[in-house]
């Protein structure tokens, strides 16, 4: 097929919510989320537990979504603690390089690239998705590192002063550099998996397109994302009323008193309690701020409790269907987590190929890519076998020829 007509402007942006919308994209991401989440939750416990705290009383606050900021404990705890949060970024960063790639083979007219394709080049490919990060954290370290090294120099009696004056205008484009490569740090975080998914950059390659965007795009950049950003949240938004209208209408029917009644609105508090706890919002104050936590204080109505509930009365049967509803409710929360982090990866996706067709006249789109290349080398191959088959048949008829001309002329 034909790549995908695009405009190469600001109009492309608007397509992100539609393409996002694909259940192989969303899967991608909920996969993504259950592995980053399960090894946040498992190391998060183990540090409240190094920390001092017995399971019971954190799952008691915190429950699903435990955070030790904000909470006493020691170095090794808080350690472990931030190896699983690292984890579970670098998993949404797996998640939307796949998703990119899935993107881009889609733009090229590819409807059947699959989810399992995607992560199989995410796996070949994931060198610059980890070392991206941690080639800008070595540089800016570089940086910081020699301006002490050069302070300490200052130091030094009577020379000291001309050490720091001399060389002033070396210091002040060296923080000036400082700064802006910290602004590309951050930009290298929305655009590495696009870089990597789309245009098959390594580790160095993904840092110089940082750098180029950064500095070649900037306004381009501010003004996409006032657009990704509210179109994102309104499809996300509506995406979750849906999940919501849905959730009603099955407790609005199952739990009518002539079927199930009293029965269905146990299981579901017991599940609602599970998975958005009372508590959620002091957890979020713990680990944010008190601004997010005012934020997200609404959340809890997106799984609302039926006011018919009564839990103190709730039977052993009722308690197990309420944890495995649970289980359901957070892979649907998962859902809608995932479709809106879809909607900023392709958006990501469809501004990097905007930006290379601006700044250096390169519809990617149009290239062959690394899958392109080994099928046509595939192709070549077998072209080469026809021949050769080819070849020896002919000589085996020469052959054959000749051997009946020497036995006539005997």
């Amino acid at each position: 097929m034909d790549p995908m007509k695009l405009h190469f402007d600001i109009r492309d942006i608007f397509r992100a919510p539609r393409l996002a919308l694909s259940g192989k994209k969303i899967l991608v991401f909920v996969q993504a989320l259950l592995v980053g989440y399960a090894n946040y939750l498992i190391l998060t416990y183990i540090s409240f537990a190094l920390a001092g705290y017995t399971f019971s009383e954190t799952w008691s606050q915190y429950g699903l979504y435990p955070c030790l900021y904000g909470n006493p404990g020691p170095w090794y705890a808080y350690l472990i603690y931030w190896i699983g949060s690292i984890i579970l970024l670098l998993s949404i960063n797996f998640g939307c390089t796949a998703v990119s790639r899935i993107t881009f083979k889609q733009l090229k007219g590819d409807e059947f690239y699959s989810s399992g394709d995607a992560w199989k080049y995410t796996r070949k490919h994931w060198h610059p998705v980890v070392f991206t990060s941690v080639s800008f954290a070595f540089i800016l370290i570089f940086f910081f590192g020699l301006a002490a090294v050069f302070a300490l120099l200052g130091k030094i009696p009577f020379v000291g002063e001309f050490l720091f004056v001399i060389p002033y205008l070396l210091y002040f484009f060296g923080a000036i550099f400082t700064i802006y490569t910290a602004v590309v740090f951050v930009v290298s975080f929305l655009y590495a998996p696009a870089i990597i998914a789309a245009y098959e950059e390594d580790t160095m390659g993904t840092v110089f397109n940082s750098y180029s965007i950064t500095w070649s795009q900037p306004w381009r950049v501010i003004l996409y994302h006032h657009v990704l950003i509210p179109i994102g949240a309104l499809a996300g938004f509506i995406f979750v009323k849906f999940w919501i209208a849905g959730y009603h209408l099955i407790n609005s029917f199952f739990g009518c008193d002539w079927f199930m009644g009293t029965k269905l609105a146990n299981i579901v508090a017991y599940a609602s309690n599970i998975v958005c706890p009372s508590s959620i919002c002091n957890s979020l104050t713990a680990c944010f701020s008190s601004c997010t936590s005012a934020c997200c204080a609404n959340l809890s109505g997106c799984v609302l409790t039926p006011t018919n509930a009564d839990l103190a009365s709730i039977s052993g049967t009722e308690t197990v269907a309420g944890v495995l509803l649970a289980v359901f409710l957070f892979l649907l929360i998962l859902t809608a987590i995932g479709y809106v982090l879809s909607i900023c990866s392709v958006g990501e996706t469809l501004m990097f190929i905007i930006f290379k067709k601006k700044s250096d006249d390169d519809n990617i789109l149009e290239r062959k890519d690394e899958d392109d290349l080994e099928d046509d080398d595939e192709n070549d191959f077998s072209l080469d076998d026809d021949d050769t088959v080819e070849n020896n048949d002919s000589t085996d008829t020469g052959d054959d020829t000749t051997s009946s001309e020497e036995n006539s002329t005997e």
